[in-house]
């Protein structure tokens, strides 16, 4: 079987794999719940989900310093990684030896079809086009607030980080009812509070990942922005995959919690 990764390379596979490695942990929670435990022989120390058995799988590093002669040893017949999380040269080697599918995730409709893709190439299109289904769904039953916030998402301290239009996490919030005060920026863009405080934003989300920003946090960034701060759980506005499931109730919470 030819297959198109989502950056345009081309991969010949086999058969169906056998000997899965992830390195992207929202995938790999993805694979588990297709029902590939068995396929999954090495995963990165920061798929974490689901615990009790990602615990008993290869550790091959952490997402951008993958060990390679470790993921060698494990022969696999099919890796799974991401353009943004996974370093280009490591990606690059490990292509020139084993099937390498790369996904590149911008936004809610490149998650969709990167999930359709990996159901196909792991022979689990069924149970894939199963969990997209009630992804979908419950999309079409979120109940977008009419009142849109603008809001200011930072991912980092020191230097303080946001996120620009290009990212998943941007096409999320949109989805979740907010306006991305930093729209118009790529990537991930160093701010400043003085730059925050001049776009005026409604509430100011302070992801848990990258960086675990805490209560001592907000009441740090309070004292020079006076607006709604609160701590979101970063894993529904950048996981892609299994955690999209839940996303959308937790979006409903969140601007239950932020309307009272």
């Amino acid at each position: 079987m030819k297959v198109t990764d989502q950056i345009g390379r081309e991969l010949t596979l086999n058969d169906s794999p056998l000997r899965i490695v992830s390195t992207v942990p929202s995938i790999t929670e993805f694979l588990f719940d297709l029902g590939l435990e068995e396929e999954i022989v090495g995963v990165t120390k920061f798929c974490i989900y689901p615990k009790s058995k990602t615990k008993k799988k290869a550790k091959i590093g952490g997402t951008k310093d993958l060990k390679i002669e470790e993921i060698k040893k494990l022969n696999p017949d099919l890796i799974i990684c991401n353009k943004e999380e996974n370093d280009k040269k490591q990606i690059e080697s490990l292509s020139k030896e084993f099937p390498t599918y790369v996904t590149q995730i911008k936004d809610f409709n490149s998650a969709i079809s990167a999930l359709e893709q990996i159901g196909i190439i792991t022979a689990k299109k069924e149970e894939a086009d199963s969990l997209i289904d009630i992804i979908k769904t419950k999309k079409q039953e979120f109940d977008r607030p009419v009142d849109v916030k603008k809001a200011c998402y930072l991912i980092w301290r020191k230097p303080y980080m946001t996120i620009g239009d290009d990212t998943y996490i941007h096409s999320m919030m949109q989805i979740a009812g907010f306006e991305n005060v930093f729209k118009g920026r790529q990537r991930y863009p160093k701010v400043s509070l003085a730059q925050i405080k001049s776009l005026k934003p409604d509430v100011i989300m302070l992801s848990s990942e990258p960086f675990p920003f805490a209560e001592k946090h907000m009441e740090e960034i309070s004292k020079e922005i006076k607006c709604d701060i609160v701590l979101v759980n970063g894993e529904f506005f950048s996981w892609y995959g299994s955690k999209m499931l839940f996303a959308f109730k937790y979006f409903e919470d969140l601007n239950e919690e932020l309307s009272s």
